[in-house]
C-alpha cells in the first residue's frame, strides 16, 4: 500500500474551483483564463516543509511571472492562518483557505499517507500546472520542497 496519488491526469480539464483567499476574496479557476496556473496543495501553514516550499516559490516568483504563470497555494487552514503565514514570510501569491476541503477533494489530494511509522489521512503535497485553457499540463506528485520552483519551471522532470 503506497501513499495516495491523485486520480487526475495530464490532459484532463482542471476541476473548477471557488474558494476564499487569505483576504476573504473569492478566487476561481476562471480568474486565470489565458494564464498558466501553478496550484500547489500543501498540508499546513508555517510547518517546516511547507514553509521551505512556500519560500522557494517566493524566491523564484519573478521567474514564474516572466513565464506567464500565476501561483496559488491551497490548504485546509483558515484565512487568518494564511494571512499570518503570508505576512511572516512575505509570500507574494495568494493562499486559498479550503476549510471545507472542496478544492482538496476535487483535485483528489486527500488520502492515506505514511508518516513516522503510521498511516493517516492527510493532504498529499501535490502541484498541478494548468494551461491557459484550463487543461492540466503536468502534475508533480514527488514534490521537492527545496527545489520546487525548479521542478515546475523545468519541463523535463
Amino acid at each position: 500500500m503506497g501513499n495516495h496519488t491523485t486520480s487526475l491526469k495530464a490532459g484532463l480539464k482542471s476541476p473548477d474551483f471557488k474558494c476564499k483567499n487569505q483576504d476573504g476574496k473569492i478566487v476561481s479557476l476562471k480568474d486565470f483564463k489565458g494564464k498558466k496556473l501553478v496550484i500547489y496543495f500543501y498540508p499546513n501553514d508555517d510547518t517546516p516543509t511547507c514553509t521551505t516550499e512556500a519560500c522557494n516559490l517566493r524566491d523564484n516568483y519573478s521567474s514564474f511571472i516572466k513565464k506567464g504563470y500565476a501561483v496559488i497555494g491551497v490548504s485546509a487552514n483558515d484565512e487568518k492562518s494564511h494571512l499570518k503565514f503570508i505576512k511572516k514570510y512575505e509570500l507574494p501569491f495568494p493562499l486559498l483557505a479550503d476549510t471545507d476541503m472542496k478544492v482538496i477533494k476535487a483535485f483528489d489530494v486527500w488520502g492515506q499517507k505514511f508518516f513516522m511509522g503510521r498511516w493517516f489521512d492527510a493532504i498529499i503535497r501535490t502541484t498541478f500546472i494548468i494551461d491557459e485553457k484550463g487543461i492540466i499540463e503536468r502534475i508533480i506528485t514527488d514534490v521537492k520542497s527545496k527545489k520546487h520552483s525548479e521542478q515546475i519551471l523545468t519541463t523535463n522532470n
